[in-house]
């Protein structure tokens, strides 16, 4: 209360279990005199090195607001030093969000609010972003009352679809959310029949693979027939030697005499890039699995492996894998590819280990399907030889 008997108390009301706090502030006018007032709320942070941050993986750290017209809009300390936000805005809210947490301020629905933004401090490194509501009158003698409700705690999707419009928009899987949402939820679903995030994982990855089999089917035939085809492209390139133009055509001739496609193997792979960079991305943003334990020595889904062992598995599978595919014609282009195990091995040491899981996941099941699928096709001719023999 200050000297002119105007009085402004404030009551939170928490909610046990949801992470939301129910925040009023009553303007109690005991002047004589009406005063206008407005309801004012902002979240302030400031842009400082996060030790429990990737340098390996970018995770979004900044303000965002939402609105019925404007969507989900992202506004980074970046544009909040080049520009003040100033937006009217009803049925909408405020946050600002770190990889798995958010602070939102929600103000009451019906009710057209300005969102801003500034940036303060001497060194300019404080970012606000914050909501005002109108200006009230409140008479002499008389009260006014402002709701608001706060947010502060983890992303967790389902409790923030029940909490405001667009609150679980939060979670943020960029272009990808049509794939990201049912993949999550199907993860999710896996997870409350098995119990462990890490077994769910896996069995996600061969439901997923189980889907594209047939794709993927049609991939590992083609570049079986290319690995078939091997030694006569060697000896088409130690015939022509140098001549490119010669070279290309005898390849052009001997696929078509072979009914191969020699891209036959990329598009059932290009198909399947989608759903996997969605999953890549349900693995980093649910916070669901931050902390979450496998076995053995793998106590934290969302923390690099701390002995690097299965980032050293996921490299001999992808060395393996690579054996299994054609070497290309070009000797520069199979020593890069040669080399590619050997830096994604260095990157995933640093990634968290369910994407590793996942990975390693993928790969020992296309070794074993691409295993298969390569043994039948050079067995075949075999075969057809034996057959032929003993008619």
């Amino acid at each position: 209360q200050n000297d002119a008997g105007i009085e402004v108390v404030k009551r939170y009301r928490f909610e046990r279990g949801r992470y939301l706090v129910q925040a009023s502030q009553e303007i109690i006018n005991g002047s004589d005199a009406p005063i206008a007032a407005r309801d004012y709320e902002q979240l302030q942070r400031t842009e400082l090195y996060d030790p429990g941050k990737s340098s390996f993986i970018y995770t979004y750290t900044g303000g965002v607001y939402y609105g019925p017209e404007v969507k989900y809009t992202k506004e980074s300390f970046g544009e909040m030093s080049k520009r003040s936000l100033d937006l009217q805005v009803t049925d909408g809210w405020i946050a600002m969000m770190q990889h798995y947490f958010l602070a939102a301020w929600i103000p009451p629905s019906a009710v057209q609010q300005t969102f801003y933004t500034k940036v303060v401090g001497d060194g300019g490194d404080r970012y606000i972003i914050g909501t005002y509501s109108p200006s009230v009158v409140v008479p002499a003698g008389g009260s006014h009352t402002f709701e608001d409700r706060l947010f502060a705690g983890p992303k967790l999707q389902d409790r923030l679809a029940e909490i405001a419009p667009g609150l679980e928009l939060a979670v943020d899987y960029g272009w990808l959310t049509i794939l990201a949402e049912p993949i999550f939820w199907l993860l999710s679903k896996i997870h409350a029949l098995v119990g462990n995030w890490g077994w769910s994982i896996i069995i996600l990855t061969i439901l997923i693979k189980a889907v594209f089999y047939k794709l993927s089917e049609t991939s590992y035939r083609s570049m079986a027939n290319m690995r078939k085809l091997t030694p006569r492209i060697q000896a088409l390139k130690d015939r022509y030697g140098d001549d490119k133009e010669k070279l290309n055509q005898a390849f052009m001739d001997l696929y078509k005499k072979e009914k191969i496609n020699p891209l036959g193997g990329c598009l059932p792979i290009l198909v399947q890039i989608p759903v996997f960079i969605a999953l890549y991305w349900v693995l980093l943003e649910s916070v669901e699995l931050r902390h979450a334990p496998f076995i053995l020595w793998l106590d934290n889904l969302t923390e690099p492996d701390p002995y690097y062992i299965l980032p050293l598995i996921m490299g001999v599978s992808m060395f393996v894998q690579q054996k299994l595919n054609p070497p290309p014609p070009d000797p520069m282009q199979a020593k890069i590819f040669m080399a590619l195990p050997f830096v994604f091995t260095v990157f995933f040491a640093f990634f968290p280990s369910g994407l590793v899981l996942y990975w390693t996941t993928n790969n020992l099941l296309s070794i074993a399907q691409q295993w298969y699928i390569t043994r039948q096709i050079e067995r075949a001719p075999a075969h057809g030889q034996k057959s032929k023999k003993g008619t």
